[in-house]
C-alpha cells in the first residue's frame, strides 16, 4: 500500500476518477502526464494564449486533420462556443487550427466525430493542444432520471474556483512525447481529440437547484474511434471523377459562413450519394457531384485510414438534400405519432430570427419538444439507403432532420408544418440488454434509441396491429444475415445502428446494419451517497467479492452503470452489484480515498483493497462513492480498477 497527499478533496476524487479512467484505456494518448494525474489542465476565465495564423497554403506545410467527439455524460444537450483550438509544436510555436468562434452540442458527438479543421500547419512536433470553450451562453440539459432539467447559468460552477461559470474556460492537453503529432510536408495527419462529458462535469443531483460543477478533461489519439462514423462538411471545391474523390473547404457543425482548411474525400464503388433530393452509387453518384457549382454545400459520413491517412465517404449529400441552419427546421428524434402528427424531442429548432442562442448568423435552439406535421407532400430521404420514401417511413425512435414552416400552437409552443418541406432520416443508433437472439434479428430490453430513453417513447401505431406495436421490454431488432449473433447472450449489452422500421408495419420494430456486442467492452460504475456516507454499504465484503445491495444502490443520491453508450440504472438489479476481482487483468488500480484527511491509499490487488475496507468501515465512518471499471454481464462487474471515497 502507498500513501498519497493532496491539497483539495474534490480534486482526490476527480483525480482518481481520471487516474482509473486513464488505467481503463479512455485516455488513449498523454492523457495521463502532465501535472497530477492528468495531462489536462484548465484556466478559467483567461485570454487564449496568444497565436500564429495558420496558412492555407506553404512549401514547408502539412494538413492538420482535426476531429471532435465525446463520451457519453448525463447531458441531453451541452452547448457551448468552441473559441479557439491551438496546437503547439515542440519549438514552442503556437498554431491557432480553429480561428472562428462555433457553438457545438458536446452531446450530439456520443456517436460521432466532427472533423473541425483540415488548416496547413508548419511541419514539426506538435506537443500540445488547448480548446478554449465559453460558457457565456450555454446550455447544458441533464438527464436528472426523471426528466430532463436545463441548468440555469447560475447553477453552472467553474470547479476551480467555485463560482459560477460565465465566461472562458482553457483546457489543455499535454501529448505523449514517445507519440506526438507529426506533421510533415505534403502529408494528412489527424488529431482526434475527446472532450470527455462524463469526468468534465459533476452533477450534483442532491442540490436544489441542480448544480453542475465543471473541470474540463480533454483527451486524443492519433485516429478516431473506429467505432464512430466521421463526419465532414463544408462546400464543394472540385471533383476528380478519375481518382474518384472530391474536395472541401471545411465548415464544421452548422456554421454557414467560415472554413477551416480543405480536405479530399475519397469515394468507392458502394458510396451512395443524395444530390438535391435524388438518389445515386458510386461513380453515378460522383460524375452528378461534378455538375454541381462550386461552392455548392457538402456533407460526407465515413471512416479515416491511419496507413493511408485519408478519409473515405459511405454517404454523402449534396445540394438541397445537406440539412442547414439557415433553413427552418428542426432536428431530433420522433418520440411519437398521431395520424400525421409528429412529436420531435431532444431537438434543434432552427429560425430565421434572432434567438437566444444566436451567435455569428447562427439562430438555434435546443427545445425539449417540437410538434411536426407530415404529409404526402413531404419529402422524404433515407441517409445513405437508394430508393422511394414517402412520410408513412417516419416511426417512432427515428432521428431526423425536418424543414418546413415554423410557428407557435395556442400556448405558445414550436411547431413545424412540413407538408411542403424535407425530411431527412438519419442513421439512428440504439442499446439495450439482449433478452434473446436468433439468425437475423436480437429482441433488447431497450433502453435508448435516438438518443432518447426508451421510457420516453410512445410506440402506440408503430405495429401492423395495435397488439404488434413495439415495446421497450422487448424490442425486435433484424441484422444482416451477414452478422453473426452467435456471441450475443441473454443479458449481453449490445448496440445497433440503423432505421426505424416505417409507421404501422412492426415487426421487426428495426432495421439495423450493424450490431456492437458489448460484452467484453470497459463498463463503469459509479454510485454516491451524500454525507456523512453510507456505514454499511457492502452486504458482502470479501477478498473476492464486495457487494451492493439493491437497497444501498438505491439510498444512493447518484448512481450510474456505463455499458459502451448503454447506460443503466443499477439500482435495479434485485440482487445488487457484485464488484468482483478480474484474475486475468495485467493493468489494475484499486484506490480508497479519505476525503476528510486528504490522502488516497493506493494497492496492488482486489484483495488488498477488501482488506483495508475491512478496518477502515468501523461503524463510523461512510463510504461517499465507489468507482470501478471492468467487464459487466447480469450484475456482476470484474473489475479491475475500483476507487472507494470515505468520510475520514
Amino acid at each position: 500500500m502507498s500513501t498519497l497527499r493532496a491539497t483539495s478533496s474534490r480534486s482526490l476524487i476527480r483525480r482518481s476518477l481520471i487516474g482509473m479512467l486513464c488505467a481503463a484505456g479512455a485516455l488513449a494518448l498523454g492523457g495521463c502526464g502532465g501535472s497530477g494525474s492528468s495531462g489536462s489542465s484548465a484556466v478559467a476565465s483567461g485570454s487564449p494564449p496568444s497565436v500564429s495564423t495558420s496558412q492555407q497554403s506553404c512549401s514547408g506545410c502539412g494538413t492538420a486533420l482535426i476531429s471532435l467527439t465525446d463520451q457519453p455524460g448525463d447531458f441531453v444537450s451541452y452547448v457551448v462556443t468552441l473559441d479557439s483550438l491551438t496546437l503547439t509544436r515542440s519549438d514552442g510555436t503556437v498554431v491557432q487550427t480553429v480561428p472562428v468562434s462555433t457553438q457545438v452540442d458536446f452531446a450530439q458527438l456520443v456517436n460521432l466525430s466532427e472533423i473541425v479543421s483540415a488548416d496547413q500547419i508548419p511541419a514539426g512536433r506538435y506537443v500540445s493542444a488547448a480548446m478554449t470553450l465559453d460558457y457565456t451562453n450555454a446550455t447544458l440539459v441533464v438527464d436528472s432520471g426523471s426528466g430532463d432539467v436545463t441548468v440555469p447559468a447560475a447553477d453552472i460552477f467553474n470547479g476551480a474556483t467555485g463560482q459560477p461559470l460565465t465566461g472562458q474556460v482553457t483546457v489543455k492537453l499535454s501529448l505523449s512525447s514517445g507519440n506526438p503529432l507529426v506533421i510533415t510536408p505534403g502529408t494528412v495527419s489527424n488529431l482526434a481529440l475527446d472532450f470527455n462529458l462524463l469526468a468534465s462535469n459533476t452533477v450534483d443531483l442532491t442540490a436544489n437547484p441542480l448544480t453542475v460543477t465543471v473541470d474540463p478533461v480533454l483527451t486524443a489519439s492519433l485516429a478516431p474511434d473506429a467505432s464512430k462514423q466521421i463526419h465532414v462538411r463544408g462546400p464543394l471545391v472540385s471533383v476528380s471523377t478519375s481518382a474518384s474523390d472530391y474536395l472541401v473547404q471545411i465548415r464544421p457543425f452548422f456554421d454557414e459562413d467560415d472554413t477551416t482548411g480543405e480536405a479530399t474525400v475519397a469515394t468507392t464503388d458502394s458510396t451512395t450519394f443524395i444530390i438535391n433530393g435524388t438518389s445515386y452509387t458510386g461513380s453515378a453518384g460522383l460524375a452528378q457531384l461534378a455538375m454541381l457549382a462550386t461552392g455548392t454545400l457538402t456533407s460526407a459520413y465515413g471512416t479515416w485510414d491511419r496507413s493511408s491517412r485519408s478519409f473515405t465517404a459511405a454517404q454523402v449529400l449534396a445540394g438541397s438534400s445537406v440539412p442547414v441552419a439557415t433553413a427552418n427546421g428542426v432536428h431530433g428524434t420522433v418520440l411519437a405519432r398521431s395520424g400525421d402528427t409528429l412529436t420531435v424531442g431532444n431537438g434543434f429548432v432552427f429560425e430565421p430570427q434572432p434567438v437566444s442562442m444566436s451567435q455569428g448568423g447562427e439562430t438555434f435552439s435546443f427545445r425539449r419538444q417540437v410538434t411536426v406535421t407530415v404529409g404526402s407532400g413531404t419529402s422524404v430521404i433515407e441517409e445513405g439507403q437508394t430508393g422511394s420514401f414517402t412520410a408513412s417511413d417516419i416511426s417512432v425512435g427515428q432521428q431526423l432532420w425536418v424543414t418546413g414552416i415554423s410557428g407557435t400552437d395556442s400556448s405558445g409552443n414550436p411547431t413545424l408544418d412540413a407538408t411542403a418541406g424535407t425530411a431527412l432520416l438519419m442513421p439512428t443508433s440504439g442499446v439495450g440488454l439482449a433478452t434473446a437472439s436468433a439468425s437475423g434479428s436480437v429482441t433488447v430490453g431497450l433502453e435508448e434509441l435516438g438518443g432518447v430513453k426508451a421510457s420516453a417513447l410512445d410506440f402506440a401505431g408503430t405495429g401492423a396491429t395495435s397488439a404488434q406495436d413495439a415495446t421497450a421490454a422487448a424490442y425486435q431488432v433484424s441484422v444482416p444475415s451477414s452478422v453473426s449473433t452467435s456471441a450475443v447472450g441473454n443479458g449481453t449489452a449490445v448496440g445497433f445502428t440503423g432505421f426505424v422500421t416505417p409507421f404501422g408495419s412492426a415487426p421487426p420494430d428495426f432495421a439495423a446494419s450493424t450490431l456492437i456486442n458489448y460484452g467484453q467492452t470497459q463498463a463503469v460504475f459509479d454510485a454516491r451517497w451524500a454525507s456523512p456516507g453510507e456505514l454499511t454499504p457492502f452486504s458482502m465484503l470479501t477478498g473476492s467479492e464486495l457487494l451492493l445491495s439493491e437497497a444501498t444502490l438505491q439510498a444512493s443520491s447518484q448512481h450510474i452503470l456505463r455499458i459502451g453508450w448503454l447506460t443503466l440504472d443499477p439500482s435495479t438489479l434485485t440482487g445488487g452489484l457484485e464488484l468482483l476481482p478480474d484474475t486475468t487483468g495485467t493493468e489494475q488500480s484499486f484506490a480508497i480515498v479519505h476525503v476528510m484527511s486528504e490522502s488516497i491509499d493506493t494497492f496492488s490487488s482486489f484483495n488488498d483493497l477488501a482488506t483495508a475496507l475491512m478496518t477502515d468501515l468501523n461503524g463510523t465512518t461512510g463510504v461517499l462513492q465507489v468507482m470501478a471499471a471492468g467487464a459487466y454481464t447480469s450484475g456482476a462487474l470484474t473489475a479491475d480498477h475500483v476507487i472507494v471515497a470515505l468520510n475520514n
